[in-house]
């Protein structure tokens, strides 16, 4: 684990988005001194990408029935307890860079990004739910809504390399299970379709993207490499490579492209 006697060069080695995000911001204060303070006790003073995550994350959620140390502690825990979350965080940060056009630096999904911070937090919950402490996974699930307007359940299996775009009103169920490398932009409901209980909502494949607004209700496959149209209800499963779009969602074409989720590519250029 990197320490603050770590040279930059052999950091830039062992975390290579840990260091690029220090050396931005660096830059930054340079550029912008009168938000130094802001950038210093949110990055530079960290040793670990984890612990900046920890710090930034327990600033925005912290309440009067959940406070900033507490939050700090469990997110500390959880992260030394399962790197995996560590690792996630920053294919997270990487698949934002590479997909939106509006992220020209890897600091600014730590800092200002509420669809990875909202992505981040709910992996912390999830960890908590995993641990049988529903309770705080449900406390931290309130006020991630509350605070980004994402409502995730804890209960929910989501990937890495996850880019959440402006996340506004964004809705994952219970049962929702997310593959790696999804894009999804705002108001997107991976929701149930009634009262039903058990094994109800969404499995969306890898390298799946989502188009605003849209809706996939129901114990539903997404395919691999699928793409989904902005407004679409999807109601039944969807092939892999497949685009969907309509009220209710019906195959349109293919998807376009190998990765769909990569290219962000959203206009459908086939025949039906």
């Amino acid at each position: 684990m990197p320490t603050r006697s770590t040279p930059m060069g052999q950091l830039a080695r062992l975390d290579p988005v840990w260091s690029r995000i220090r050396e931005e911001v660096t830059e930054a204060v340079a550029k912008e001194p009168l938000l130094g303070g802001m950038f210093h006790s949110s990055v530079l003073h960290h040793q670990t990408l984890e612990q900046a995550l920890a710090f930034r994350l327990s600033q925005k959620l912290a309440s009067a029935e959940l406070s900033e140390q507490i939050l700090r502690e469990i997110m500390d825990d959880a992260h030394a307890d399962d790197p995996s979350l560590g690792e996630a965080a920053r294919a997270d940060i990487v698949a934002t860079y590479e997909r939106d056009p509006a992220c020209n630096r890897f600091m600014k999904p730590l800092l200002y990004f509420k669809g990875f911070q909202a992505v981040q937090a709910y992996r912390i919950a999830h960890w908590l739910c995993r641990a049988g402490r529903s309770d705080f996974a449900s406390l931290i699930q309130m006020r991630v809504s509350e605070v980004f307007g994402v409502d995730i359940h804890p209960g929910a299996r989501i990937g890495k390399g996850i880019m959440i775009d402006h996340a506004h009103s964004i809705v994952i169920g219970e049962t929702a299970v997310v593959g790696d490398n999804v894009s999804m932009l705002h108001s997107v409901t991976l929701g149930g379709t009634g009262k039903e209980d058990g094994d109800r909502h969404p499995k969306i494949g890898t390298g799946v993207l989502i188009g605003a607004g849209a809706k996939v209700l129901g114990n539903i496959r997404v395919g691999d490499c699928a793409r989904i149209a902005a407004g679409s209800v999807v109601l039944e499963d969807v092939p892999a490579r497949k685009t969907v779009a309509g009220v209710p969602a019906r195959i349109v074409g293919e998807a376009g492209c190998a990765q769909p989720s990569m290219t962000m590519d959203q206009l459908f250029r086939g025949e039906i």
